[in-house]
């Protein structure tokens, strides 16, 4: 069993100390007069040429001017994202730019047609009131809901929608789901004020689904046509002027602050949604959002009362903070798993398309000397689940699962047998060296496996494991991580997880794996990082992606992809992925939990404006 990290008087005093002095913000801040004042009532900064840092609760923040005040008991505080308590994305807010993200509290402000929930099976028409396919499926009607404003004031439209969808398939392959959508679609059009049809090339069943509704991360961004239709370069495009009122959203929430150390997202009292009756205005005036530094200061400040929310943290983390503020919760209340299975499945990945790991049985071998259970143990205290595919364990996907059981117990992905991977070795031509690791014509097998912070804990397990069973690997984490896995450098691993199937239908998932999104060694090849090329188990999908969700074919067509997929084992399973989110119930009650599961808490997802609806005030 792992040791479980405590935290002692000694370092909780010297945190606490840390945090009271004002440290936790203070190096990020621009220089500048400084105003120290606890907030105790909304004002005005008159003064043009002081900014005002305020002390709420420990966080510190710089304001400037004609910016109001607002009390901390009124203020979402979130911590997340960046690296070393900065972000690198400050002023970008259009969301087909390069470098954008919704995940820093952006999700906030902008909306989607349709959100849905697969934790409680909820889906919430939204931008659109309803939509209907024909009857060969090649054809998609979607009713715009009357009323909705951009926060300029200008309507929202199916001109919105029509025109998004056409300058995304237009600017194929550089924005967001460009390809896909440009590969399915023909054309959309406004037929009138709210109604846009689509036209599809073949029968699309899922595009409703997949592209127009917001859930978990993934959905399509809609964006104002009557400000995008004058813009050259959508990927160049910053979309950042509070003097013009930009960006121009649709959301409960504008920018009126945005720094790469902080962010201020004031509640829009004029959102159309309140206006019309849909629903009511969020309680939180302000969603003041921090970027992390890293998870031993999100201790102390989830210990302080800091925040409100902040990153998923590692099991010995959670608890600390779980044991040490009686006012955090988590999904599973103050008990373990602290948190809930996530829609992202983790596998150990490699290019498929350069050696060694171009061939199945070599990647077979490296399965085998990993023991998921023992890395459990080890980095989680025993609190984790391996994954035996790339599908999570959600309720409504376990019918997928079950149909291929028995493929399961011909192709093991969790079995530990170092024996079988020194055979698949061996008859490969590779043989241990003097150091008692692989090699072959002269040459180690020698990895490096990369990965972010978030697998610090789990990440060296994994490494030793392949040492033990021969192959020469270092785990770290570069500050090109993401690029080297992007563009699928040679003797590099990762792990990974799979944002793909959330509901009933496991298309999203099995589509990471389909060969037309494979990009050459070099290239931007986020379509697909596996880089692993099948054109049978390719075809499987696409055929599947024309056959309706629940239609029983889907698990035929899964069962062959699946067949195909195991045997050849193009990346390798390991954990489910747990999200252990804190909540801090000082200030803001209604956190979806095991009791209340209306959602997942990750408020870094597109669906983090249906958590905004459910906070409450704590008094």
């Amino acid at each position: 069993m792992a040791k479980k990290r405590k935290i002692n008087r000694r370092d909780f005093l010297v945190l606490s100390g840390l945090a009271s002095a004002g440290a936790i913000l203070a190096a990020c801040q621009p220089e500048t007069e400084v105003v120290e004042k606890v907030v105790k009532e909304t004002v005005e900064v008159e003064k043009e040429v002081t900014r005002v840092e305020e002390v709420v609760e420990e966080v510190e923040v710089v304001k400037e001017e004609g910016i109001k005040q607002v009390p901390r008991e009124r203020t979402l505080v979130i911590y997340f994202g960046g690296s070393g308590g900065t972000w690198e994305d400050a002023g970008i807010c259009n969301p087909y730019a390069q470098a954008y993200t919704h995940q820093n509290g952006d999700a906030a402000a902008i909306e989607g047609l349709e959100y849905y929930s697969a934790f409680g099976d909820i889906y919430w028409p939204w931008l659109a009131e309803d939509h209907e396919y024909s009857d060969d499926l090649e054809e998609l009607t979607v009713y715009i809901r009357k009323g909705v404003e951009w926060s300029d004031g200008e309507p929202f439209t199916a001109e919105d929608v029509a025109f998004t969808l056409n300058m995304v398939k237009e600017n194929e392959p550089l924005l967001l789901n460009s390809t896909h959508i440009d590969n399915v679609m023909e054309e959309a059009t406004a037929v009138d004020d709210y109604t846009c049809v689509i036209k599809f090339n073949q029968p699309s069943p899922r595009f409703y689904f997949e592209y127009l509704t917001f859930k978990f991360d993934t959905g399509q961004y809609i964006v104002p046509k009557h400000i995008y239709e004058d813009v050259e370069d959508w990927v160049e495009f910053e979309f950042f002027d509070l003097d013009e009122g930009w960006p121009v959203v649709t959301g409960p929430y504008k920018y009126t602050y945005f720094t790469n150390t902080q962010k201020f997202l004031d509640r829009r009292d004029d959102w159309w949604a309140a206006e019309t009756g849909l629903a009511e205005l969020p309680e939180p005036e302000r969603i003041l959002a921090i970027p992390m530094a890293d998870e031993d200061k999100a201790i102390q400040l989830g210990i302080n009362n800091t925040f409100d929310a902040c990153l998923d943290m590692r099991p010995s983390s959670i608890e600390t903070v779980v044991e040490q503020n009686p006012a955090i919760i988590t999904h599973s209340g103050r008990e373990e798993p602290y948190g809930y299975i996530d829609w992202w499945p983790n596998s150990i990945g490699f290019n498929c398309l350069e050696f060694p790991f171009d061939n199945p049985e070599i990647r077979w071998a490296l399965s085998y000397v990993i023991d998921r259970q023992q890395a459990i143990d080890v980095a989680y205290g025993g609190a984790g689940i391996p994954a035996q595919i790339f599908l999570p364990d959600y309720e409504s996907l376990r019918p997928f699962k079950e149909e291929i059981e028995d493929l399961l117990e011909e192709y093991p992905t969790n079995e530990y047998n170092l024996e079988k991977s020194a055979e698949l070795m061996e008859a490969n031509g590779w043989a241990k060296d003097s150091e008692d690791f692989w090699a072959k014509d002269g040459q180690r097998f020698s990895f490096f496996l990369g990965g972010w912070q978030i697998y610090a804990d789990i990440g060296p397990i994994f490494a030793e494991q392949f040492r033990q069973g021969g192959f020469e690997v270092e785990f770290g984490m570069p500050a090109d991580h993401s690029d080297n896995m992007g563009m699928g450098k040679e003797w590099y691993a990762w792990i990974n997880g799979h944002g793909g199937s959330v509901g009933p239908d496991p298309y999203l998932s099995l589509d990471l794996y389909s060969a037309d999104r494979v990009a050459p060694t070099g290239e931007s090849g986020w379509g697909s990082v596996w880089r692993w090329e099948n054109e049978a188990y390719t075809e499987i999908v696409k055929e599947m992606s024309t056959v309706p969700m629940g239609d029983p074919k889907v698990k035929e067509l899964f069962r062959e992809a699946m067949a195909i997929w195991l045997e050849e084992l193009p990346s390798l399973p390991v954990l489910q992925w747990m999200h252990r989110i804190p909540m801090n119930t000082t200030y803001w009650t209604g956190w979806p939990t095991e009791e209340d599961p209306y959602l997942n808490g990750a408020f870094w997802h597109l669906t983090f404006p249906r958590i905004l609806d459910r906070l409450e005030p704590a008094e």
